[in-house]
């Protein structure tokens, strides 16, 4: 069965948005508990590419399929999980990539490389990480994987706080998203609202 990407995120509004989310079925990854472990011989690049055994996956459905059964634990390690193996995964940064950014009737909405789509709010939170030469911001996706935003994602969000006002009264660069306020310029490494 061929795989449609959704559409242009800037043409959808949130009610849209939010269909395009339900329709994807997600397998039950929390409820299964497999007896085998082991490596998936997988590695996730810091640009979002997916490897097996050192060769591209260059198939984004078969990316896509993956993408759904992985989970990080409370130690950062990823895993790939079917109800018959939990196999780790080597992520350099993070398990997926923002790779753009819109507001739909006040909040945000962001498509990851792998055309998830997921609004920021209190269950998918944005992070600060870095330091002032280097700045990250990271967006909770699911089961504790994060997507890094990418350099355009990033200067998308930074200017929506511009627009909002967020950056006016504090200094700090502030957005907002389903009642959930987040800080773009933290005060140290790993800062969060």
């Amino acid at each position: 069965m061929p795989y449609d990407p959704p559409p242009y995120l800037a043409e959808l509004t949130l009610a849209q948005i939010a269909e395009q989310v339900a329709q994807r079925k997600l397998p039950p990854v929390e409820q299964w508990s497999p007896q085998k472990s082991g490596d998936s011989d997988m590695r996730i690049a810091a640009d979002g590419a997916w490897y097996h055994e050192g060769g591209l996956i260059s198939r984004p459905a078969m990316v896509r399929a993956f993408s759904g059964l992985m989970t990080r634990d409370d130690h950062g390690q990823h895993w790939l999980v079917t109800p018959f193996e939990k196999l780790t995964i080597e992520v350099e940064d993070a398990a997926f990539i923002a790779v753009d950014c819109v507001v739909s009737e006040g909040d945000l909405a962001f498509r990851l490389n792998t055309d998830d789509l997921v609004v920021a709010g209190p269950d998918h939170g944005l992070r600060v990480s870095g330091d002032p030469d280097t700045p990250a911001i990271y967006l909770h996706v699911r089961r504790g994987c994060e997507a890094r935003l990418n350099r355009s994602t990033y200067t998308q969000l930074a200017e929506i706080a511009l627009a909002t006002g967020g950056a006016e009264e504090t200094g700090d660069w502030i957005v907002s998203s389903q009642g959930a306020v987040f800080a773009l310029k933290g005060h140290g490494a790993d800062d969060s609202v």
